[in-house]
């Protein structure tokens, strides 16, 4: 029978049983095989095209850029394309060994090609090409001359651009070359080795990323939502979508030189309280029990894997001061309120007094069945802006991926007067309806509610819900598209082989109509930087296609709203807006120059600096015009808020910086000016 566990945001988990003696990878590839097939909303049959499709999502994992594997490589692979599901079915790893193998010395070849770069001097005449294209089109390279022209290339370009990232003058850099070329080279070798020892030692070792990879590729071949986890890894997820974890309190980034430093500490928090963690501190190490990793020549990503693992509760951090001394300091984790993961009200005041709420991501309480989340902590701050006679909200949704469907049920049922909300749809083709079953409204004015590409799961759910029942306006750009929800469940009883996170459901509009791969549509589009950028779900391999069902229950929507007139009205001003012109601009800008493009010229300082230059100058005259941006809005803290910040002058200086971006967000302005429009046409 099996067990369940964890949550519902897709979270709820099962057990299941192990019994062979086997190695690990054979043990995990069995029990994900035998999880997708029972849990998975759609599980593919085991045969050629599953080969195919994993195998190319396994090499593009391994090695995206083409930059490691060699033709010969990738011929010596090509046996395994239609022979993965006979490995899988035969229970046979031994296949694996080949790809860490090869991927190690390939590593290594790069390493001493980068390396012998030291004491060579680099040719700048122009004699060398350099060739931009789409990724895409990059072959594999055959020999190791190739891949020393490549990697020569690579450095002499960044070299050549972080010079004139640091001096923006042709002549003077001209002048200098030879001296500042001989300063910055090594700093640009030896980052370029570390990257690559890096990616040596990603997940610990490069033999579990290859294992960890090919595991992944068979999960996200059934959709790119499900996904296999270590443990290390589902800690971090859960993280992101409940309102406190258990955590040291020490936000860490990865700075210019390679260092991991503090970039934050989080008030209350156990680095908070302790008392000897500064911002600007450089970690050196990590010890936990026995196991010690030396940060240096580490990926960010796995700092975070080994804080964030459940087995890691206390930790000691040496770290570098800024004055240079060493200090090692024993921390252990305490539960600590997720900053991002709060919502906040925020007053729009122009002709209309309007009420502003940006959510992250659809959080939640998931070790309690009654936990709250973010729809309370909105019910909260939705009773602050009432108390200031707000005339209508914009809830903001931009970025905000997801996160637990429960709350975005419950924030729905907030605004709306009962009635079914969604519909999901199980693997086996029986349907639920999701309804609010509460009478009345907490909020009856209008509504605006922003979203973008980026906008996915939990918040097109919500954003639906109120566009089905005329009960908000959508305004922004399409949405990312996703209409599944997924849970976590673990390998075996233990959970020692590991965690996957599987789609199990479908969800649909109360119509029927389901927005998988489509996005919501907003009610008025608006231009946006990240237009055409490919990042929906759609353009994901194997998406979920886009279906619908036959409605079983009738909703009663309110009023229309008049959206002729409104996006009449906001289009006269978005083409009257200097801001949004330059947004629609440096959109095309960034297409251009990243997305589409083709050049190829003479590798030369002046060469280089000039398609550097032409690009920069234009990016920055464009993000000058959106940076400079101010609505004629004023930006307010509800009276609650203010009295809060009386007593903490370090939130109240965070908090001055949120009220200037509010109030030079083109997106918010005219979002304000959507909803003074409506109160003037008297809706």
């Amino acid at each position: 029978m099996l067990k369940q566990f964890i949550l519902f945001i897709f979270l709820s988990c099962f057990f299941i049983a192990q019994t062979q003696e086997q190695p690990v990878f054979c043990k995990q590839l069995q029990a994900i095989k035998t999880l997708v097939q029972k849990e998975h909303f759609n599980p593919k049959p085991v045969n050629d095209s599953l080969s195919a499709g994993m195998f190319e999502l396994f090499l593009d994992q391994l090695d995206s850029s083409k930059r490691f594997f060699t033709q010969d490589d990738i011929n010596l692979f090509e046996k395994d394309r239609l022979q993965l599901d006979d490995y899988i079915t035969n229970n046979d790893c031994s296949f694996i060994d080949k790809y860490s193998t090869i991927l190690a010395e390939r590593i290594k070849n790069a390493k001493q090609i980068v390396q012998s770069f030291s004491t060579s001097k680099f040719d700048y005449s122009g004699k060398d090409t350099i060739r931009f294209k789409p990724n895409a089109s990059y072959a594999y390279l055959n020999d190791k001359n190739e891949f020393t022209q490549f990697w020569s290339k690579r450095i002499r370009y960044d070299i050549l651009f972080e010079l004139i990232e640091k001096d923006s003058v042709l002549d003077h850099l001209a002048t200098n070359f030879k001296k500042k070329e001989a300063e910055i080279k090594p700093k640009i070798i030896q980052k370029e080795l570390c990257k690559l020892e890096e990616f040596q030692n990603k997940k610990g070792s490069l033999s579990q990323y290859v294992k960890e990879s090919f595991l992944n590729a068979y999960v996200t071949f059934h959709d790119p939502n499900s996904t296999f986890f270590n443990a290390a890894d589902k800690t971090t997820y859960v993280n992101t979508l409940s309102n406190d974890q258990l955590s040291f309190g020490i936000i860490t980034q990865k700075n210019d030189n390679g260092d991991i430093v503090i970039a934050h500490i989080t008030p209350g928090s156990a680095a908070f309280i302790d008392g000897n963690f500064e911002t600007n501190d450089v970690i050196k190490s990590l010890q936990a029990n026995e196991v010690i990793l030396e940060t240096y020549c580490v990926s960010h990503e796995d700092v975070l894997a080994f804080t964030n693992d459940e087995h890691h509760k206390t930790i000691t951090f040496k770290i570098k001061k800024q004055d240079g001394s060493i200090k090692s300091i024993e921390l252990t984790k305490t539960k600590t309120k997720i900053e991002d993961n709060t919502v906040t009200g925020y007053l729009l005041k122009g002709n209309a007094n309007v009420g502003y709420i940006s959510i992250n991501n659809f959080y939640s309480d998931f070790e309690s069945p009654n936990g709250l989340g973010v729809a309370n902590d909105v019910a909260k701050e939705l009773y602050k802006l009432q108390k200031e006679n707000i005339e209508a909200l914009i809830i903001d949704l931009r970025f905000n991926g997801g996160g637990s469907m429960k709350e975005a049920a419950n924030l729905s049922g907030m605004f709306i007067n009962r009635g079914p909300l969604s519909i999901l749809k199980y693997g086996n083709g029986e349907t639920f309806t999701i309804r609010d079953i509460n009478r009345g409204s907490l909020f009856m004015k209008p509504i605006v509610v922003l979203i973008n590409n980026f906008s996915a799961s939990a918040s097109e759910f919500f954003a639906a819900a109120m566009q089905d029942y005329n009960r908000a306006i959508i305004v922004g750009s399409p949405s990312h598209g996703k209409a599944s929800a997924q849970v976590i469940l673990p390998l075996s009883e233990s959970s020692e082989l590991g965690f996957s996170k599987l789609t199990v459901e479908k969800f649909y509009r109360v119509s029927g109509k389901s927005h998988q791969s489509v996005g919501v549509i907003p009610d008025i589009i608006l231009p946006d930087l990240y237009d055409n950028f490919k990042t929906e779900e759609r353009f994901s391999p194997f998406a979920l296609s886009n279906d619908s069902i036959e409605p079983t229950i009738k909703y009663v929507t309110l009023k229309a709203f008049p959206i002729k007139e409104l996006k009449v009205k906001s289009h006269n001003r978005i083409e009257n807006n200097a801001a949004f012109d330059a947004v629609t601009s440096l959109n095309k800008l960034i297409i251009e120059n990243y997305f589409e493009f083709e050049t190829a010229y003479a590798l030369t300082l002046e060469n280089v600096y000039n398609n550097i230059n032409s690009y920069h100058s234009r990016w920055k005259e464009l993000s000058k015009t959106i940076d400079d941006y101010s609505s004629t809005l004023t930006v307010s803290n509800t009276s609650s808020t203010n009295e809060l910040l009386s007593y903490n002058s370090d939130e109240k200086n965070i908090n001055e910086t949120i009220l200037k971006s509010i109030q030079n967000d083109i997106y918010i302005s005219e979002a304000h000016s959507i909803l003074q429009d409506l109160l003037n046409l008297n809706y």
